[in-house]
């Protein structure tokens, strides 16, 4: 009752989920981004592109049975968005099957005018995404596409992504390409996809640094009502088991290079990691 008063109760929904509490909202989310709309002195002027991996599934079933709607975070998809297209890169959005990139409506930054712009460009893509499994079964192979993936964050990065033989295959793919992987937030938990330790392989990302959600926020944001309860599994204490160095211990703007890999640690961190993945990019196109 007492978090019911304070406005820090999970907000059920129609369909038998919970969003974030009130409280929750106004410290976690915000209406306006802190996108600056950068010049950037080269444009890309190639035909390849950048792969954004999203989640199709919007539930994530907690410890306690009850269930989180969630999705990918549209700041950490719409702010990177911004700053690839402003360099001039066009991106591919894919989904495990093909069907709709589940956003979290209720983190949509709604007087940020480039934010929701550059939404209504991509919406018929996120209504009618590629499928990533046809892409892997079929072009993968002899594609000369794609420049980097990107996979962007919210708690839905979690769902399916993580033990997709799909994603797995396309992450060695892009590995052997010597591409660049893009992950902000919780966007890292996909990179599990590729653990293959139990074939007695090394994790491809063994020994790098990475900027990731920290799971300890992850354990508090229940107490405001963020989380409707205790979170079901922990990415980021699998990627340190398998070798990677967290960076960070704050949901922050920390971002991370290391070799090819860019990581970000949370939402506040999209505008910097926006501009340092399109330089990055920019950088190895000359």
């Amino acid at each position: 009752m007492l978090k019911k008063i304070l406005g820090m109760k999970p907000t059920p929904t129609e369909d038998g989920a919970y969003e974030p509490s009130p409280t929750a909202l106004k410290l976690a989310t915000q209406n306006k981004t802190d996108y600056d709309d950068s010049e950037y002195r080269l444009r890309y002027q190639g035909n390849k592109k950048v792969l954004m991996v999203c989640t199709e599934e919007q539930f994530m079933t907690m410890k306690n049975g009850k269930k989180f709607s969630t999705g990918n975070h549209p700041v950490e998809m719409f702010v990177p968005l911004l700053h690839l297209q402003k360099a001039g890169f066009d991106v591919d959005i894919a989904t495990p099957t093909g069907q709709p990139v589940q956003i979290e409506q209720w983190a949509m930054p709604e007087k940020d005018e480039a934010v929701k712009s550059i939404y209504d460009d991509y919406r018929s893509q996120l209504d009618q995404p590629l499928s990533l499994h046809n892409f892997v079964s079929h072009k993968m192979a002899k594609s000369n596409d794609y420049l980097a993936v990107f996979f962007p964050g919210g708690h839905g990065a979690m769902l399916g992504l993580p033990q997709n033989e799909d994603v797995g295959q396309l992450i060695e793919w892009v590995t052997k390409k010597d591409l660049f992987v893009f992950a902000i937030c919780h966007g890292p938990a996909a990179l599990l996809a590729a653990d293959k330790t139990g074939r007695k392989k090394d994790f491809v990302y063994k020994g790098y640094k990475m900027a990731a959600f920290p799971d300890s926020v992850d354990s508090k944001t229940p107490t405001v009502g963020y989380l409707p309860g205790p979170m079901p599994w922990k990415f980021g204490k699998k990627l340190k088991k398998l070798g990677v160095k967290v960076v960070n211990k704050k949901a922050d703007n920390t971002c991370q290079k290391d070799r090819k890999l860019i990581t970000a640690a949370s939402p506040l961190a999209a505008n910097d990691f926006g501009k340092l993945i399109t330089k990055a990019l920019l950088k190895n196109s000359l």
